[in-house]
Parts: C-alpha cells; structure tokens; sequence
C-alpha cells in the first residue's frame, strides 16, 4: 500500500494522532473543523489510518469519555472542540482530568485570524464574536502545555510534543489552539515516521531512599497505609498487597478515585483513615491528594509520614499542609515493590511475630464489612437507603462489573476485589463526570459490563440528554443509575457539618437543597431508546436489576434504573 501523503495540515493533524495509537477524535464539531472533516473524507478514500471521529453531543462529555477511555485502557485520546465556546465548556471536564493526571490531547479551533484573503479566513458573523486575546488562558491551569499552530509544517513535531508531555508522570491534559487558515495550508513535505520525542521513563526512588524509609516502616509497631490510588495498572495492586503483608499494616482507603487494595483483604482498614491515623507512629501515603482530614485527625508526635507517588508533594495545589518527613517520587508500582523488598529482607528473622501481627491487625478491624453490611440490609423499604441499593447492585453485577461512581454508592458495602473495577470521581469535585466518564470506559472495551452510579444532582450535571444520545449512536450499552433523594444531598451534609445546631438544620426546608420536583430520568433514557424504570420500594430493586441488565448484556442496550432513596 502507498503510503498516504497529507495534503493539508488538518489531514497531517489526523495521520499523527493514527500514528501515536489514538483510536477515536471524541469531537463536538463547529466552523472550525471544516478542514478536518475534508480531510477525513479524503484520507479515508485512500485507505490511511486515521482516528474514528465521534460526534459527541456536548464537550463536557467528550472531555469525561477521554477520561473514562484512559482510566479503562491505560491509551489517550483525542478531544476536538470549537474556538473558545467549546473550550468553555470543556473546562469542567477539564479540572477533573488535571486533578486526576489523566492524559488526554486537548484540540479546539481557533477563530480565524485574516479577514479575507486566505482559504479558512473568517465568513460568519461568530468569527468576529469569538476572538479572544488570549483563548488558552482560560485552560492553562489545568493543562501542562499548550500552544498554537503558527504554521502547518509544525503539526508532526507539536503532536509528538504534546503526547509526549501528557503521558510523562505525573501525567495531564495538553492543550493545541488550531487557527482554521493553517489547518487548510498546503503541507508540501512527508511525516517524519517516528516521533520527534516520547514520553519520559517513570522515573524511580534511589536505592539509599527506598533503604531510609524501609527502615522506618520495619521498625515501626504501628504503621498504617493510606492509599487513594495504587498505581495505573493491576500490578500497583499487587505491590501495595505485598508491601502491607510484609508490614503486617492495615490498608485504609481513603475517597479512593480508584481501587488500590482488595476489600475482602483481612488487612483492609475500610474507608475511614482517623482513628488510626491518631495511634499509628508511622505512615505510608499511597498517591494521596488528601490521607485524612486535619479537622477530624492529626498524626500524633513522633510519628513518621512517608509519601509516594508521581508527585507526592502535589505541587499543582498551592495549599498542602500535610507532614511528609519522607518523599518517594516515582511510579508506584516500582516503589512500592522496592520497598517490599526491602521490608522483607530485613523482617526475614521475624516471621512469627510479623504473622501474629497480621492476625491482631485482621482481627481487630475485619468488623467493619460485616457492620457495613449490616447497616445496609437495614435500609431495605419504601425508600431505600444509597447503602441498600449498593448491596443490591453488588450482588447483581458480582466481579464482572466496572463501577463508575459519583456521589452515588457506599464502597464499604459494594466491596471490589479486582484492579480497574471501581472508580471515583477526582477530589476537584466537577460533577457531571461519572455517566460520560462509564461511556468512554465502555468505548475502550466494549465485551465489559459498565455501570455508572450517581446522585440525582451529578446525573442532572451529565448533560443526560447528550449522553444518552451518545449512548444510543456509538453503542455503548451502560448501565446507569440514579439514586434520586430529592436533593443536594452534599450541600445539606455540609451546612450540618458546619452548623450541626444551625437554624438551617432546624429549618421545614433547607434554602438551595431542594431538585424537586424530581424529574422523571427513566423518560430520558427510554426517549433515546433504552430501558428506563423507577423503583422505590427496595424489595423490587433485584428484579429490576436483573431485568436492566439483561436489556444490556443481551440486547446490547442501555439501560436507566431512577431509584428512589432516602436522605
């Protein structure tokens, strides 16, 4: 086969995102993509390997399915955007995937610079209206780097430059402005084959550094691990597993974004870190942006805090005042491995002990999952609680299962096992992120079961037409969940947490909490042809389940379960 040639900077654009692996444009198209959609057209004809360019009906769903599609596949995509309106858009989005280091290759159009004169020169009022000064600045926050195409020649080496950057820990977003004129010039030269620059190696802790901290976790009595995420892949399970069983230490996981330790461990400590923070002399923090809340805990005197990640200090936030006496930058995986090494060599002579150690640790804390439990199955009537609806939905989608959650269910009862199967929304808190987030997941893999559980007030910041729209044309049967109180639930829990005795907590109605009346979800997910029911009564929850679920894995539809729950 020939070799395709581009003849445009757009048709370059698309024969190096193909290049660099990236399967699908996630696109919300505007003026500005007039080029690349010619470009598609004629590339295609040739036979060239190019994207799969995805309309996708709102930006902050396509920016979330990047997310999901990496966090599902460990590969970034592409997001196409228009000028600044759709950037505008995306920045929620945005926010989320800066917080939550996912790589993804952020392109928007630019308003067109000439006035006449040039092909892709300005021909819509909106051209005029659109100019910014300065359009990047709304996202350069958020992004580790951006820039503009001056010049189509650029395009190869950009690409390279900007993946190269997204994928080099810790790892984000990237962001290139496209003017319409450039993508429309003439390209007179061949791609260069290989990339100009790829990502950096993850780099690793020094040898003297994994010793000093292996030292002070075998020598500790009580040492406690604090994990928010375990690494990117099944390995960092299997490291943090290996390094506390050497440490005979419990594992609490703490808002986890994404599973990093096996809840049927007898080591897991469950979710709530501050009573063992307050008597543990040493602590390891796992790739935690935040180990526990200095309102509710602080680590007693003495006691030695270890943090490992990528970015274990967390430089992007500008207030971080927990004590870390050791820093360990780097993969997690790698370090974590490192220091189970190490550990085990120098507790090699105290196996006894270090076994009876497990069992007291296993002992004393293995009661939460049965309380959990317990609490739950409590919460089984008319309505029922988030707790109850999490048994139900754990029960139903066993191991299989991929959980995308917001605000939605309760991980001490759903309790997952196995790496890649549960994942939270990013401590940025930007809601709307769990359903598109569960699509993009479901367009990595589409043999895998993937359900995304949320409160009515994220489902509602979903932009839920646009996703079930998504859901419809692109395939992607998920399964969807809304537990519906009624409210703001988050908002309410905090005025109480501030004013526990407050006139607004003694209030009939507490101001700004209200999302009655409660829309009918369930319409909205039949409207764009899939499954919708509404349950209240937690006894029908398994039967409906069962029913949904069949809609999805057999007839590859989605499906919309609204389900009533109390406050």
């Amino acid at each position: 086969m020939v070799e395709p040639r581009p003849e445009t900077a757009a048709e370059a654009l698309l024969l190096r995102l193909a290049d660099h692996g990236i399967t699908h444009l996630l696109a919300n198209a505007g003026t500005d993509f007039a080029p690349l959609i010619e470009g598609l057209v004629r590339l295609r004809a040739t036979g060239a390997n190019v994207p799969e360019a995805l309309p996708i009906a709102h930006e902050t769903c396509a920016v979330a399915m990047a997310h999901g599609y990496w966090l599902a596949s460990g590969r970034p995509l592409a997001v196409g955007l228009h000028t600044n309106v759709g950037l505008a858009n995306a920045v929620m989005g945005l926010i989320n995937g800066a917080t939550d280091e996912i790589p993804m290759l952020v392109l928007s159009g630019r308003t067109p610079i000439l006035e006449r004169g040039r092909l892709g020169a300005r021909d819509l009022p909106i051209h005029w209206g659109q100019e910014m000064r300065d359009q990047a600045g709304m996202v350069r926050e958020l992004v580790k780097w951006d820039y503009e195409l001056r010049f189509p020649e650029q395009i190869s080496d950009l690409v390279d430059r900007a993946l190269a950057i997204a994928q080099t820990d810790p790892m984000g977003p990237v962001y290139l402005s496209l003017p319409r004129e450039v993508l429309c010039a003439r390209i007179d030269r061949p791609l260069p084959r290989e990339p100009v620059q790829r990502p950096a190696t993850a780099c690793q802790p020094t040898g003297s550094a994994i010793a000093e901290v292996a030292d002070i976790l075998a020598h500790a009595e009580r040492p406690l691990v604090v994990a928010q995420r375990s690494g990117r892949e099944a390995a960092g399970m299997a490291a943090l597993v290996r390094l506390a069983e050497a440490l005979a230490a419990p594992v609490v996981e703490h808002w986890p974004v994404r599973i990093s330790f096996p809840a049927s461990h007898p080591l897991h400590a469950g979710f709530d870190p501050h009573p063992l923070v307050a008597e543990a002399d040493a602590i390891l923090v796992v790739d935690a942006l935040v180990p526990w809340l200095p309102q509710r805990a602080s680590p007693r005197p003495g006691c030695t805090i270890v943090a490992l990640g990528p970015d274990p200090l967390f430089k992007r936030t500008p207030v971080w005042g927990f004590p870390v006496q050791r820093a360990l930058a780097g993969d997690p995986t790698a370090t974590m491995d490192a220091l189970a090494t190490a550990v085990e060599a120098r507790t090699r002579g105290e196996r006894e002990s270090r076994a009876a150690r497990r069992d007291a640790v296993a002992r004393r804390l293995g009661g939460w999952r049965e309380a959990a439990r317990a609490r739950a199955r409590e919460g089984i009537g008319a309505p029922m609680t988030a707790a109850w609806a999490s048994v139900c939905i754990a029960e139903a989608i066993g191991e299989e299962g991929v959980v995308f959650t917001e605000l939605g269910l309760d991980p001490a009862v759903v309790q997952r096992d196995r790496p890649g199967s549960w994942f939270g929304h990013a401590m940025a808190g930007g809601l709307g992120w769990a359903v598109p987030a569960a699509l993009g997941a479901q367009l990595a893999d589409r043999t895998r079961l993937v359900i995304a559980a949320v409160g009515d007030g994220s489902y509602l910041f979903a932009n839920p037409v646009a996703c079930h729209q998504i859901a419809a044309a692109n395939d992607l049967p998920v399964l969807t969940i809304v537990l519906d109180n009624g409210m703001w639930n988050a908002v309410r829990r905090s005025t109480l947490a501030v004013y526990p005795d407050g006139h607004a907590g003694r209030a009939n109605r507490m101001p700004l909490t209200s999302l009655e009346p409660r829309p009918d979800f369930a319409a909205i997910c039949a409207a764009c042809g899939g499954f919708g029911r509404r349950v209240r009564d937690g006894r029908e929850l398994p039967a409906a389940l069962a029913e949904a679920l069949r809609v999805v894995r057999t007839e590859r539809r989605q499906a919309l379960l609204q389900l009533e729950v109390r406050p």
